[in-house]
């Protein structure tokens, strides 16, 4: 179906005037910074909708059905619409303007997806994880220290369509870096997919220097001189909040890989070039995370060792102890025994010399344990 058909079947919905009531409070609101959990102040799921054209933004204009009309009619500019956590009937008004493939649509909607990149036609579709540190005073086995969320990005040759999901990794900042680098912006919707994917990739960087702050904590915990008393749960926990950050990292390489090589209509070759530098910060990330793991996995067993060497340290002692108190419970169980005729029994002397003996034992017993260091 050809862009102007897609047009005049939107035209003909039933619900374009829910899509004109979108668009138009995307025009008329300003931009929000939707980091917190709650929906925008307007209850509509759209952060922003503006239009470029030779890199500068364009004021003004009609709404999103105008624009995007007059864009494909002209040739020239695109739209980027921002859109968070929208719902089903949200979403479904754009999905028929743009043509988004249902698959793609209904993976935006309902998230939790892992990173990839899909191509539908003439449309792209990209999955990012985003993540964020989330600060703490102390690391305990409850700690959370990784946060996830998703941006999603739909890629035309006309238009860029993101949708965010959590609370974190607000596109705001961005957009403002990119309309001050208006020569950058003008190559076209490709420009907002690389500062995207770049965003996110340097938030990976960010989060792995603070992990390893983490680790490095937990290291010289362990190798403490009462490293045996750590508790093993900020370890595992640390491997688990690891191992949160690896699945939004490791998939990732495919797409950017494919983006940073291969030939693809919808993004521009000066473009590419950027995605090479982008999967260079990818694969560092993807470095320190394998490192971390075979670090953490490295404290762990070392933590184990020193908890088992800390037992058997205990039982020795406990068995030394044994031995030294057998001798007198020997001594004092065979004197104990209610027989008539028995040796040094009614001697005066005797008292004094079996305590002695029992004394001489213990000290001799006692010494030879200290000095194998057993005591």
């Amino acid at each position: 179906m050809s862009m102007a058909g897609n047009l005049r079947k939107v035209r003909d919905l039933s619900g374009v005037g829910r899509l004109r009531k979108v668009a138009r409070l995307a025009r008329r609101r300003p931009r929000v910074d939707l980091s917190h959990p709650a929906r925008s102040p307007l209850g509509s799921s759209v952060v922003n909708c503006v239009t470029y054209r030779d890199g500068a933004r364009v004021s003004g204009g009609g709404d999103l059905l105008d624009t995007v009309e007059r864009i494909r009619k002209s040739g020239d500019g695109f739209v980027w619409l921002g859109l968070h956590e929208p719902t089903d009937a949200e979403f479904a008004g754009i999905a028929e303007l743009f043509d988004l493939h249902p698959l793609a649509v209904e993976d935006a909607v309902e998230a939790h997806q892992r990173p990839k990149l899909e191509r539908y036609g003439e449309t792209m579709f990209v999955v990012f994880k985003t993540v964020c540190y989330v600060e703490h005073e102390e690391l305990t086995a409850t700690s959370e220290v990784v946060d996830t969320g998703e941006i999603m990005v739909f890629l035309g040759q006309d238009f860029v369509i993101t949708v965010r999901h959590g609370r974190h990794g607000s596109l705001g900042p961005l957009r403002e870096e990119l309309e001050s680098q208006p020569e950058q912006l003008a190559k076209g919707p490709a420009a907002v997919l690389h500062a995207i994917a770049d965003h996110v990739v340097d938030e990976y960087l960010t989060v792995t220097d603070a992990l390893q702050s983490d680790i490095d904590q937990v290291e010289t915990d362990v190798f403490a001189e009462n490293g045996a008393r750590v508790d093993p749960g900020r370890i595992y926990q640390l491997k688990r909040e690891l191992l949160e950050l690896k699945r939004a990292v490791v998939p990732l390489a495919r797409p950017v890989e494919d983006l940073a090589t291969r030939p693809i209509r919808v993004v521009d070759p000066e473009i590419q070039a950027y995605f090479r530098d982008v999967l260079d910060h990818l694969i560092r990330a993807k470095e320190q995370i394998a490192s971390f793991d075979e670090l953490l996995n490295s404290i762990l067993q070392a933590h184990l060792a020193q908890v088992t060497v800390a037992q058997n340290e205990d039982m020795r002692k406990i068995t030394a102890w044994a031995a030294i108190i057998a001798v007198p419970t020997m001594v004092c169980g065979v004197y104990g025994m209610n027989f008539e005729h028995m040796p040094e029994l009614r001697w005066r002397f005797g008292y004094p010399l079996v305590i002695g003996v029992i004394s001489v034992a213990c000290l001799t017993l006692y010494r030879g344990f200290r000095r194998n260091g057993w005591l």
